[in-house]
């Protein structure tokens, strides 16, 4: 079962490890040594890998995969009935419409740009709420408290908090292809690759799985003022600047709502929570229950 589970997460070309975006991380990650040759001690150390922080990332994961598949996926909404409540939402509201101006590509080209945009634009201001708001901070916590980083700790996130992106992209999501659906009925598709949307496996090829590792690759300045590098999230995630770069695949959001912090700006990276909070997030047990622990205090929400 374990094996099964295991293989999928590499063989799908949906989830953050696919083995084709691990390849290209290297690939990208042997550039930067080239240049940066004292770092490659360092991110091949047992000291980095086996860190009791990345062992625990390791065995989270495959809790963290059990509970989304028992207890989230089944009370979380599926894009398909947004989408189709929208359809019928609008068709009530303004009755049919048939638009003959655009061709197929054009319609394809659209809704490929408009789901990736879209769902980033809500993931930055969900996980900028995550930040902003005590009572989600405490959930999110789970996810700051890595002391090391590892492509596995994109997977340290509390049960709470999955739900809340699994809710958020079934919204944004089901919006999107309930507008494009009224306008352009059967019409609507994707440019894919590997089934999986064009942009978003751009994204996922140029360095996705170093934003959680301690390869600091940086996009020239201009880029990161448009991208979020893997650097810039490796910044978000250090203890001085949690408050920048909230940004998915773009750094517009962070450009236009001031939370953007470039590569450059910042040389030393210290990660995971205050020393004094580090205790309290040190076993499977704990990154589940924790938050919970800290919003109530006798019967009443802190």
């Amino acid at each position: 079962m374990s094996d099964f589970f295991a293989l999928e997460y590499f063989i799908n070309p949906n989830k953050r490890v696919f083995w084709v975006y691990i390849l290209s991380s290297i690939l990208l990650a042997c550039i930067y040594f080239y240049f940066n040759r004292k770092q490659l001690r360092v991110n091949l150390s047992s000291k980095l890998w086996l860190h009791p922080s990345a062992k625990l990332d390791y065995y989270y994961f495959f809790i963290g995969y059990f509970i989304k598949v028992f207890m989230l996926f089944p009370i979380v909404i599926s894009a398909k009935v947004i989408a189709l409540f929208v359809n019928k939402q609008l068709y009530l509201q303004f009755d049919y419409y048939e638009n003959s101006a655009l061709s197929y590509g054009e319609v394809i080209f659209l809704y490929s740009i408009a789901l990736f945009v879209v769902s980033d634009f809500t993931r930055y201001w969900l996980h900028r709420f995550l930040h902003m708001i005590p009572f989600l901070w405490e959930f999110h916590k789970i996810h700051h408290s890595a002391k090391v980083l590892t492509p596995i700790t994109f997977y340290r996130v509390h049960p709470v908090e999955n739900l809340l992106f699994g809710f958020r992209y079934s919204l944004s999501i089901g919006f999107v292809t309930g507008v494009f659906i009224y306008f352009f009925g059967a019409m609507i598709d994707i440019y894919s690759i590997l089934g999986v949307n064009i942009f978003i496996f751009i994204f996922s090829i140029f360095g996705s799985n170093l934003r959680h590792s301690h390869v600091a690759f940086a996009y020239p300045k201009l880029l990161e003022k448009i991208f979020i590098s893997p650097k810039q999230h490796q910044i978000h995630h250090s203890t001085k600047y949690f408050n920048k770069n909230f940004g998915g695949s773009l750094a517009i959001w962070d450009r236009i709502f001031g939370s953007l912090k470039l590569s450059h700006e910042v040389k030393i990276m210290k990660f995971g929570l205050r020393k004094n909070q580090m205790k309290d997030y040190t076993s499977i047990w704990a990154l589940l229950v924790t938050p919970f622990k800290n919003l109530f205090v006798g019967g009443k929400i802190l």
